[in-house]
């Protein structure tokens, strides 16, 4: 499948390296391909430079974010959560239409320092508002309660656990958990449509405080039923 992750990020990275060794074409979407590969410090987040990880990922693709887009079947929106819609207007609306748009993003606001606050809870939700900004793109919300490591390696905490969907289109969440699946997720819980992504982002808060907790962000929700 002919898929795009936009953003460079360690999610993005992440993902779009996991999705390439399944043997997909991939292509990162980036504000300016140039200009990213240009840069020589880590990112905020503490991650090499992204030129270092396109180095030992070749056949990775790298194109600005309408292009990576347009020549997608998927899309992977793999952005900081307060830039998510930029982006995704910057990809274009003509370029996600009808197409299953994977959101991994979390709406989270930095702005009074760490932990993060939610700049939108309980009554609507970042997913519903990118559905709402692309509505005939097919959003699925997913893989938003996990560390990025975890997202493409659930195996690797050795016990099972639990990833969600959240999305309006039942044939893109089959599709995405499909996607899942070959992550070696095992166990996928269906919420129902793009409205129960408010529930999954509202974790991020519990998600937060256990990382503070564990000294950790290797662990994951395990739904026990």
């Amino acid at each position: 499948m002919d898929i795009a992750v936009l953003g460079t990020g360690s999610v993005g990275r992440a993902v779009a390296g996991r999705l390439h060794s399944l043997g997909h074409a991939v292509v990162v979407g980036t504000r300016d391909p140039q200009a990213t590969l240009a840069r020589t410090e880590p990112d905020g987040m503490g991650n090499p430079p992204f030129a270092t990880w396109h180095a030992d990922h070749e056949g990775v693709g790298l194109a600005a974010f309408a292009d990576a887009a347009a020549g997608a079947e998927l899309v992977v929106n793999a952005s900081s959560g307060d830039v998510t819609l930029d982006v995704l207007r910057l990809a274009g609306a003509a370029n996600l239409a009808g197409k299953v748009l994977v959101d991994i993003a979390n709406p989270l606001d930095f702005s009074n320092g760490f932990p993060p606050t939610l700049f939108v809870k309980d009554t609507d939700s970042l997913g519903e508002q990118v559905q709402r900004a692309f509505p005939e793109a097919r959003v699925v919300k997913t893989l938003n309660t996990l560390t990025a490591a975890l997202m493409v390696d659930p195996a690797a905490l050795g016990a099972p656990s639990t990833v969600f969907v959240s999305g309006d289109d039942a044939t893109a969440k089959a599709l995405v958990t499909d996607l899942l699946t070959s992550f070696g997720h095992e166990d996928v819980i269906d919420l129902g449509g793009i409205d129960t992504a408010r529930g999954t982002e509202m974790l991020l808060p519990v998600w937060l405080r256990l990382m503070g907790a564990l000294g950790t962000a290797q662990f994951n929700f395990h739904v026990v039923r």
